[in-house]
């Protein structure tokens, strides 16, 4: 079965819990801190190895503790991580997570090794990387190595999948023959702007499109077709829109699974590598596909922590397991 490639980020998380971030200049109260491991890439690597996938990471932690604590989640979660690189001299990535009484979270991250990571890391760590592969982007690491494993994921013909998170600053990195994009609301907003698509709309629709949905379904059809990619755009509560990229498409509507939220961290990271498993086992309906990332975050976010977070394939509801 075809084997899901992931480049990106590992950091450990130190969690606060507090009921209301701080003003400028306030001091406030949290809880004791937890330290998970966590990290775009690592989470995304595991989602995708909770989910079934057979999972390769290639990515790079400092020489400490922190580090160590990565690899055995990672390990632990069924994920390859020998393409892993321990540089010396660095420490972790680390994400300082704020988690509000309403269970929403602000991130701060020092990304530490993983800005260490280099070109020649991807070529030795995607050195397997076949035709029906997946690779599974995002953006904590350098934008030329995101930039490289995509022309070198697109020449071995493999599927590209990027998640634009945390959203890009520069365009480089969407014009790399992606197959599927996967952003947020926010970082949909800036994608367009980067590709110049936000100025062909009304003034009003581009910030109503990273705050609203009246928007949001002409905007993914536009960017879809800009990339000539599938584009997914998650909403929160208010679920996900899909467009492929056939010229004139439009958006679906997939709805998200109710819950009640305690933790938002890894939502987005779970939904991405379970798509990008389900990807890999050869699932061609965007609707399936969505509809079971979307339940395995919305699991997720009832579940404090990073990695730790992250739902078996088992423990979704029946309608939802391969």
């Amino acid at each position: 079965m075809p084997v899901v490639h992931v480049v990106g980020s590992l950091n450990a998380d130190q969690l606060l819990e507090l009921t209301d971030c701080p003003e400028a200049g306030e001091t406030v109260l949290a809880s004791d801190v937890r330290l998970s491991a966590g990290g775009k890439g690592g989470n995304q690597a595991v989602a995708a190895a909770r989910a079934g996938a057979e999972v390769v990471m290639v990515g790079a932690v400092g020489d400490d503790a922190h580090g160590r604590l990565v690899r055995a989640e990672l390990d632990g979660s069924g994920v390859d991580a020998r393409r892993v690189r321990t540089v010396e001299g660095a420490p972790t990535g680390t994400a300082i997570v704020l988690l509000d009484g309403a269970g929403e979270n602000r991130i701060v991250v020092s990304p530490g090794a993983n800005s260490r990571l280099t070109v020649a890391d991807v070529e030795s760590g995607l050195r397997d990387l076949g035709e029906g592969d997946v690779l599974l982007l995002q953006l904590e690491i350098p934008s030329e190595v995101v930039v490289h494993a995509a022309h070198l994921g697109k020449r071995r013909g493999a599927r590209v999948v990027l998640n634009a998170a945390p959203a890009p600053e520069r365009a480089d990195c969407l014009g790399a023959g992606l197959d599927h994009l996967v952003v947020n609301r926010g970082e949909m907003c800036t994608v367009a702007q980067l590709l110049g698509l936000a100025d062909e709309l009304p003034p009003a629709e581009p910030a109503r499109a990273a705050t609203g949905l009246d928007a949001l379904p002409a905007l993914v059809a536009r960017v879809a077709d800009s990339l000539a990619c599938t584009v997914v755009c998650t909403a929160g509560a208010d679920g996900a829109y899909v467009c492929g990229g056939a010229h004139g498409a439009t958006a679906v509507h997939i709805p998200a699974v109710p819950v009640t939220a305690t933790d938002t961290t890894a939502a987005g990271d779970t939904y991405a590598g379970y798509l990008a498993a389900d990807l890999a086992a050869g699932q061609r309906q965007p609707a399936t596909a969505l509809a079971r990332a979307s339940a395995a975050a919305a699991l997720t976010v009832t579940r404090p922590g990073a990695m730790d977070s992250i739902p078996r394939a088992d423990e979704l509801p029946a309608a939802f397991r391969p």
